[in-house]
């Protein structure tokens, strides 16, 4: 006579048996919300399973993958940014003098502007082929101007967006800075702008904004 534990165990084989015929053979369907991880994150995931089962016996928890957004979506600077825009002119002799030169150090032309106008702007009043693909919003670096090391000192601290641009523009040099972002003030008056011998910009490539 067979023991309680056998006609359990039988009884138990059946029972499995009519829900996978065949339990060795049954294959996982993957759901239809089944995503296959990038290689990225499969390389990353394995290097955390791999260090996990060295040090606990819990299972180890994979972080999300990184949801992809369009280009357009995302967000190129987190601090308030100079947008350029039409300035008015001085009466001659009133305002604040800006030269800009060109990369071989030959004087393009003097002009006048006021107090708080910034170099991008200038430029376009006065017609100098100074670039400004992303017009003022720190999104390329393509109003890069080399300031004279006098006037540089002045300068506030560049933040990190015009920082990140500065790091793709042609030609840096220590006293590199995107013209959008700097503003005239009475101390910066005889300043002098270089114009670099060209310009590299990563997101709109050949444009060149309309003269404000």
């Amino acid at each position: 006579m067979a023991s309680l534990a056998q006609t359990f165990a039988r009884a138990s084989l059946r029972s499995s048996s009519k829900r996978h015929p065949n339990p060795r053979l049954v294959q996982l369907q993957p759901s239809s919300s089944y995503r296959p991880l990038a290689p990225s994150h499969a390389r990353r995931c394995s290097s955390l399973a791999s260090s996990h089962a060295l040090t606990r016996s819990s299972p180890v928890r994979c972080p999300k993958p990184a949801v992809h957004r369009p280009l357009a979506a995302r967000a190129f600077h987190t601090t308030n940014v100079a947008r350029h825009g039409g300035i008015d002119r001085p009466e001659p002799g009133t305002g604040l003098k800006v030269h800009f030169k060109d990369h071989k150090g030959n004087l393009i032309k003097t002009v006048e502007a006021n107090e708080g106008d910034d170099i991008l702007s200038i430029a376009h009043e006065y017609d100098i082929d100074l670039e400004g693909a992303c017009e003022g919003s720190v999104a390329c670096s393509t109003c890069h101007v080399i300031v004279d090391p006098d006037h540089y000192d002045l300068l506030p601290e560049p933040e990190d967006d015009e920082n990140d641009m500065l790091d793709m523009a042609f030609g840096l040099t220590d006293t590199s800075r995107l013209g959008c972002q700097v503003r005239l003030t009475k101390e910066l008056d005889g300043i002098t702008c270089t114009l670099p011998s060209a310009t590299r910009n990563m997101f709109v490539d050949g444009k060149k904004p309309t003269h404000h």
